[in-house]
């Protein structure tokens, strides 16, 4: 059984910036495309940013520029350093899988596409104050 454990999420003054891990447990499959995605309250969960087996990254247009998503799969860990954080950051991150499928690229809608990763975590809460 896969389990995605996210840690790092915290309070944090607008402007600040925080960095949430994340740690696959079970085989998740190689190479695998993994992400981040966030739920403010009243809204709609949505894609943040996603990383594919090669490295190759997507960004939701809201946070290009400030957030960076990293991996080690030495250790299986996905990351998300977030810089110049602001009110509408605030919400509940979730860490994401493709699953046992190999995914080389993420496709364009990764971002949109919550059916395409097959494994989410419990999720961590961020939320900024100004």
């Amino acid at each position: 059984e896969v389990q995605l454990v996210e840690s790092g999420g915290g309070s944090v003054e607008a402007g600040g910036a925080l960095r949430l891990s994340c740690v696959a447990f079970g085989y998740i499959g190689s190479p695998n495309c993994m992400g981040w995605f966030r739920q403010a309250p009243g809204k709609e969960r949505e894609g943040v940013a996603v990383i594919g087996g090669d490295g190759s990254t997507r960004y939701a247009d809201s946070v290009k520029g400030r957030f960076t998503i990293s991996k080690d799969n030495g250790n299986n860990s996905l990351y998300l350093q977030m810089n110049s954080l602001n009110l509408e950051d605030t919400g509940k991150y979730y860490c994401v899988a493709r699953g046992t499928a190999p995914c080389l690229s993420p496709p364009k809608d990764a971002l949109s596409a919550k059916g395409f990763f097959g494994y989410w975590g419990q999720g961590t809460q961020v939320t900024v104050s100004s």
